[in-house]
């Protein structure tokens, strides 16, 4: 903490709006890390239960999602599989809906983080600039002592810079964490997208179109009993009238 202290002294008070840009981006790093760790570990487990589930009963596949609906991929699959009998557009709609509002929380961090790529480096430029200025101020270059004076300027130089090197620090930290966690949400997309589809493909195949078959199996019988009575009525009343 004293060195911390010390740094904020050296660098000045722009040094104050750098240091706690550098600890918001440590913050949001731990954070976004444990986020991406608890789901990165249990959602293969999970999608896979859940795809399974679903060839043999809807209402088990939902009651995994519900699970784990404290994880992006358990609310997303869970949005669909809670619908009753949906079509196949609301059942993809449903899928697709639940993905973006996903998408908004993994991006989560990702405009402090951008800020601080943007404005740490701005900070640091100003506060060496300011440094410099009050250094030349103070120096008596005209008067004796020119080695002294020399020092002096050498050592507010050196102050000076410190608030360029922490803003720059700070920036690369937080464009290091920013472009890992991209990377981390461009392979969720299309993860998203491959179950999102095996899930829907399920539902058609399994559920869907072999409801609508039995349908139009139980409609055909039906006419088939219908024609048949009116043929068995004609035939009685032609037999009464012979």
């Amino acid at each position: 903490m004293s060195n911390l202290f010390q740094l904020i002294a050296v660098g000045g008070p722009v040094m104050i709006p750098i240091v706690g840009m550098s600890i918001a981006t440590v913050g949001c790093g731990l954070e976004r890390s444990w986020f991406w760790y608890q789901l990165l570990s249990r959602e293969d487990r999970i999608v896979r239960e859940v795809l399974e589930a679903a060839h043999y009963d809807l209402a088990d596949a939902a009651a995994i999602a519900r699970q784990a609906k404290e994880l992006p991929i358990g609310r997303f699959l869970l949005a669909p599989l809670r619908l009753q009998d949906p079509t196949p557009e609301t059942f993809r709609l449903a899928l697709e809906t639940a993905a973006d509002r996903e998408f908004i929380e993994m991006h989560r961090g990702d405009k402090l983080l951008e800020s601080v790529v943007g404005i740490a480096p701005l900070l640091g430029l100003l506060g060496t600039v300011t440094g410099l200025i009050a250094t030349f101020a103070n120096l008596n270059i005209g008067g004796s002592g020119g080695a002294e004076e020399a020092s002096k300027a050498a050592a507010g130089i050196g102050e000076a810079l410190t608030t360029t090197a922490g803003g720059m620090i700070a920036a690369i930290l937080a464009l290091s964490i920013l472009r890992i966690l991209v990377t981390f949400q461009t392979k969720q997309m299309q993860y998203f997208s491959q179950v999102g589809a095996a899930l829907e493909l399920i539902y058609r195949q399994v559920w869907y179109e072999a409801n609508r078959d039995d349908s139009n199996t139980n409609v055909s019988e039906a006419e088939s009993d219908s024609n048949l009575n009116g043929i068995n009525l004609r035939s009685e009343k032609t037999a009464t009238t012979n």
